[in-house]
């Protein structure tokens, strides 16, 4: 009498595909959190591969190099943010006031909120040893994230609710404060008491209120 084939090794072949299928997405988490952790240049290819699991072979066969990995945690983790907040423009039923302070809230929450806005701080500190990922990051998050707040700030004047301004100035006034809190949350925040805390959500409503009061077209006389 025959023996019964066993399943073990499709079982196994199906273990090993769902394996390699994830491993992109641990790769890109590990390396988000050494990124933050230790930054770009302290940062070893080794290290990432150990904390996902994984060989150093392995993490090359995914990307190729230290540059495109980071690359890569930047388009997952920041890029992906501009365009969720270009699909909700789109069929935002409220004023231009209420659709700027949703998207600073939003922003919030979908990176401020998180360990990747880590990666904002970690440009800004060594965009002059890396002005290569400077350019990728300028090219990749800050350049679509100015179009996209400047688009809102014209729907605001095409339908005469906002002023006419300068929308270069005006998109660069709206983030500073957004990016000073990032910096906070990943410098000063841990340190801080009571008394110095910071409020993410409570901040971005008085700042939202502040620009919309400001950008509001003035009654005519």
């Amino acid at each position: 009498m025959s023996k019964p084939i066993s399943a073990a090794p499709a079982l196994d072949a199906h273990k090993r595909e769902r394996r390699k299928e994830a491993r992109p997405g641990e790769l890109l988490e590990a390396a988000l959190d050494l990124f933050v952790e230790k930054g770009y240049a302290a940062t070893r290819a080794e290290e990432v591969a150990v904390r996902a699991g994984v060989s150093k072979g392995t993490l090359f066969l995914y990307f190729p190099s230290k540059e495109e990995l980071f690359k890569a945690v930047v388009r997952e983790n920041l890029a992906r943010t501009v365009t969720e907040g270009a699909s909700e423009i789109e069929g935002f039923a409220g004023s231009t006031g209420e659709l700027l302070a949703h998207l600073m809230q939003q922003w919030w929450a979908r990176y401020g909120a998180t360990k990747a806005s880590g990666i904002s701080k970690l440009i800004m500190s060594e965009a002059s040893n890396f002005p290569e990922l400077a350019r990728f990051y300028q090219d990749e998050v800050v350049t679509p994230g100015t179009l996209l707040v400047s688009r809102v700030l014209q729907r605001g004047i095409d339908r005469g609710e906002f002023r006419a301004v300068n929308l270069h100035l005006t998109v660069h006034a709206i983030m500073a404060p957004l990016i000073f809190l990032v910096m906070w949350k990943h410098s000063l925040a841990p340190c801080c008491g009571v008394g110095g805390a910071i409020d993410p959500e409570q901040f971005i409503a008085q700042h939202a209120d502040l620009m919309v009061r400001g950008l509001l077209k003035e009654p005519t006389a």
